[in-house]
């Protein structure tokens, strides 16, 4: 039977009834522990030989619905479930590499990201290796910092907050050569978008909090990729650190995704009017985003991505105070941080998602301070154009 297009697979993808009641739309199983059926089905439950559920942290009924929603969408064989997109981050960073290990990143990441490559993991001795912007595309570089003790490698494509577009291929034949796993943050792309697996990426990771939630009202992570590696995880840091996933979030996250094919249509198409508005206005300087040919990593969204993604980044003359400007007079964007609502969301990176940064290490990463980030809802595009025109007229 031939696959299913990936706007069914959101829809559909898994079978929600129960064999009982027949549920039409997923139930909420909202309990800590699982009744046994005699003390032979506990223990064997424990063991490992027979299958079902014992305690919400270890699985969960609602919680293993969206896992296998996930690894449908991504193409994986398996995927596990976290509380927040940060905790699905740490817990393949700290089942992969141990004391003594490294791995080495794309300099250009998430706040939260950055801040636990550098500090946390720097401080339990695993060495993230953070490569620049400029050299992410050359191989020579990426090996140059790969050694015996390197344990992966990561990405977020297109990048947190300059919409930077990585080779995935490219980086995943590194990975290959070296033996070690490529771990891809999908995030801004989501897996309408982009699958990372398909081309050779070993594990993807998402904050399902912001588009697979797409309405800002639920916190979530999730990990996707083969069986074995997600096994690895569940044994080493899921099931005794407890980084769990409500049931409840689980299922707002099984209802939003149902809507992920039309909200990223129109995401898609919204970012690319006011990307393309923005970039003919005398008061911006540089606008980011892959789906301008000016863009440098244009070819490779091109090639890698079925549309460009609701992400913009863009400078206004003036600098950090022109933006400040920006940003406290406009109406319908809304000034808060995250991304993948149904409002426009706009925020200044450098003071707000990647203040963890020091300026030189933001320098290095290709965040500029005047940099201005916006999450483009799903409103009318003129809307959002006439919003941030009104703005722009607060710029001295």
């Amino acid at each position: 039977m031939k696959k299913e297009a990936k706007e069914t697979q959101v829809v559909h993808g898994i079978h929600t009834g129960d064999t009982n009641t027949l549920d039409l739309v997923a139930p909420i199983h909202m309990t800590s522990a699982f009744e046994f059926k005699n003390a032979a089905h506990g223990a064997g439950l424990f063991s490992g030989k027979d299958d079902g559920y014992i305690y919400t942290r270890i699985s969960n009924p609602t919680v293993s619905m969206f896992q296998a929603k996930m690894a449908i969408l991504e193409g994986g064989e398996d995927a596990i479930a976290t509380s927040s997109g940060m905790s699905a981050i740490a817990s393949i960073a700290l089942s992969l590499a141990k004391p003594g290990d490294n791995f080495v990143s794309c300099a250009t990441v998430y706040g939260g990201t950055y801040a636990l490559f550098t500090e946390n993991l720097k401080a339990l001795q695993i060495e993230a290796r953070l490569i620049s912007p400029a050299l992410s595309d050359s191989k020579k570089a990426i090996e140059s910092l790969v050694d015996k003790k390197t344990r992966f490698l990561y990405m977020e494509t297109p990048a947190n907050p300059t919409l930077d577009v990585i080779d995935i291929e490219m980086w995943a034949g590194i990975a290959r050569k070296h033996l070690i796993p490529l771990v891809v943050d999908n995030t801004f792309a989501t897996a309408y978008l982009q699958n990372p697996l398909l081309i050779g990426a070993d594990v993807v990771v998402h904050s399902a909090t912001k588009y697979i939630s797409g309405h800002a009202d639920t916190i979530g992570g999730v990990i996707v990729g083969k069986k074995k590696m997600m096994d690895r995880i569940r044994a080493e840091y899921i099931h005794h650190l407890g980084p769990t996933m409500s049931p409840f979030n689980a299922w707002l996250f099984l209802r939003g995704i149902k809507t992920l094919a039309v909200r990223m249509e129109r995401h898609c198409l919204n970012a690319m009017r006011v990307a393309e508005w923005l970039n003919s206005h005398p008061k911006v300087t540089k606008v980011y985003y892959p789906g301008l040919p000016s863009h440098p990593g244009h070819p490779i969204a091109k090639k890698q991505m079925k549309c460009f993604g609701g992400m913009i980044a863009f400078e206004v003359s003036g600098g950090i105070k022109a933006g400040q400007a920006v940003m406290d007079n406009v109406h319908i964007c809304r000034l808060a941080v995250s991304l993948g609502d149904c409002d426009t969301l706009i925020q200044h990176p450098a003071s707000m998602t990647h203040s963890t940064y020091t300026k030189e290490d933001r320098t290095a990463a290709g965040i500029p301070d005047g940099l201005i980030r916006i999450s483009v809802g799903i409103e009318h595009a003129d809307d959002i154009i006439k919003d941030l025109e009104n703005s722009f007229s607060f710029i001295a």
